[in-house]
C-alpha cells in the first residue's frame, strides 16, 4: 500500500493534495501529469512508486544540485537503492553507479537531460529495464515555459529508445498553455492530468507599495523584523542585488548577494552557506533558486514586480517548505511594473497571462498594500 510506504519510509502520516491520485496512477501505468506547487510533494509521486514497482526508475532532473539534495534526503531515509549521474562525479564513481544499474542495485537514477543524448547510455538503461521514466521540471521542454531548456528536446527520443516506458511529468508552473505543449511534446497516450490547488495555507501574500527605489530597503527590513530568517529577496538585477545586500548588512542583518555575475565558487559557497545557516539572508537574481530546497525559508521578498505568474508562483514557493507560517511580499512600484511588463511581453509570455498578472498585483496594492 503507498500509504504504508509513505509512513514506514519517508515518516508521513498523510498524503498532501493530489500525491495520492498521481501515484495510483503511476502504479497502473498510465502516462501522468502532475501540477503541482513548489513545496507540494512532487517527489513523493515518485518516490512511493519506484519502492513498490518492480524494474529501474529513471528521474531527468536540470539540476546536479538538485540531484544531490534528492538522492542524499533518500539515504538519509535509509533507501540505499538511488543514485545520480552527473558531470561532477569522477570516471570510478560513474563507472560503480553505472555498474549497479547493470545488477539491479539501483532502483531510481537520477540524471540530467543531456546524458540521455548518448544512445549508448540509453541503450544500457533499456538493457536494465526502465519500469517508469519521470521529468522533473518538466516545463523545460515547452517553448512556452518560464525556463525552456533544449536538451529537454532529445527526451521523447529517449523515451523511445527506452521502449517507451510509463513517463510521469512534473511541473509547479505550467500554464494550459504549457501542460498542453509538455503532453504534446513527450507524446503521453491518454494521460492522467493531476492540477492541485497553488493556495499553501501556511504562506501569507502581501503587495506593499513604494513610492521610490530608496523605499526598498526599509520595506524588507520591516519584513525582517516581523518574520525573523532565513529568507530570500529577489532583486531584478545584479547591481540591485548588491546594493540591497550591502543595505542590509550595514543594518546589521547577515546578507549576501547571490547572482550570474559571480565565480562559480562563490556562487556554491553563498548557497551552502545559506543551506546551512550561516547566511540568514540571500539577495538574488532568479539564478538562485531551482536547486534550493531548504525547508525553513520564512520568507520570500520580490524587491520588485516578478516575471510571470508562473515564475512567480515557483519563486514564491520556496517559503515554507516545513509546513510552518512563512511570508510572501512583493514590493509594488509603479516604474518597476511598467519596465517589467515591457520585458516580460518581449519574452513571449502569453499577453493575457502578463495582463491577468498585472491587474491581480494592481489590484491588491490599491487595496491599500495589505
Amino acid at each position: 500500500m503507498p500509504l504504508n510506504v509513505l509512513k514506514e519510509i519517508f515518516g508521513f502520516d498523510s498524503f498532501r493534495p493530489g500525491q495520492e491520485g498521481v501515484i495510483h496512477a503511476v502504479l497502473e501505468g498510465r502516462d501522468t501529469l502532475a501540477v503541482m506547487p513548489t513545496g507540494g510533494g512532487k517527489s513523493l509521486c515518485y518516490q512511493v512508486p519506484a519502492l513498490m514497482r518492480e524494474g529501474l526508475t529513471v528521474i531527468v532532473s536540470p539540476l546536479i544540485s538538485l540531484m544531490k539534495d534528492q538522492v542524499d534526503s533518500l539515504l538519509q531515509s535509509s533507501v540505499t537503492t538511488a543514485a545520480t549521474l552527473h558531470s561532477g562525479l569522477s570516471p570510478e564513481e560513474r563507472w560503480e553507479v553505472e555498474r549497479k544499474v547493470r545488477t539491479g542495485e539501483i532502483r531510481m537514477l537520477y540524471v540530467a537531460p543531456e546524458r540521455l543524448r548518448s544512445l549508448e547510455f540509453v541503450l544500457a538503461l533499456r538493457r536494465a529495464g526502465v519500469g517508469l521514466f519521470v521529468v522533473d521540471e518538466a516545463h523545460c521542454i515547452s517553448e512556452w515555459g518560464h525556463d525552456f531548456r533544449p536538451d529537454y528536446l532529445f527526451l521523447p527520443r529517449a523515451v523511445r529508445d527506452l521502449g517507451s516506458p510509463p513517463v510521469l511529468a512534473l511541473t509547479a508552473t505550467a500554464t494550459p498553455r504549457v501542460r498542453q505543449d509538455i503532453l504534446r511534446s513527450l507524446r503521453m497516450r491518454d494521460p492522467e492530468v493531476v492540477v492541485t490547488s497553488f493556495n499553501r495555507p501556511n504562506l501569507t501574500y502581501r503587495v506593499l507599495p513604494v513610492r521610490d527605489k530608496d523605499g526598498k530597503l526599509p520595506r524588507i527590513l520591516d519584513v525582517i523584523r516581523h518574520t525573523p530568517p532565513p529568507g530570500i529577496v529577489y532583486g531584478t538585477t545584479r547591481k540591485e542585488c548588491e546594493e540591497l545586500a550591502s543595505g542590509l548588512r550595514r543594518a546589521g542583518v547577515n546578507a549576501a548577494h547571490y547572482h550570474a555575475g559571480l565565480s562559480p565558487g562563490d556562487r556554491t559557497s553563498v548557497q551552502e552557506r545559506f543551506m546551512t545557516d550561516e547566511v540568514d539572508v540571500v539577495v538574488a537574481t532568479i539564478a538562485f533558486g531551482m536547486g534550493v530546497d531548504k525547508p525553513n525559508v520564512r520568507f520570500v521578498v520580490h524587491a520588485s514586480v516578478p516575471g510571470s505568474l508562473p515564475a512567480y508562483i515557483q519563486e514564491a514557493g520556496r517559503a515554507g517548505r516545513d509546513g510552518a507560517d512563512a511570508s510572501c511580499v512583493v514590493l509594488y512600484r509603479g516604474a518597476d511594473l511598467g519596465r517589467r511588463k515591457r520585458l516580460v511581453t518581449v519574452n513571449a509570455a502569453g499577453t493575457d497571462e502578463v495582463g491577468s498578472f498585472f491587474r491581480a498585483l494592481s489590484g491588491v496594492a490599491g487595496e491599500g498594500g495589505g
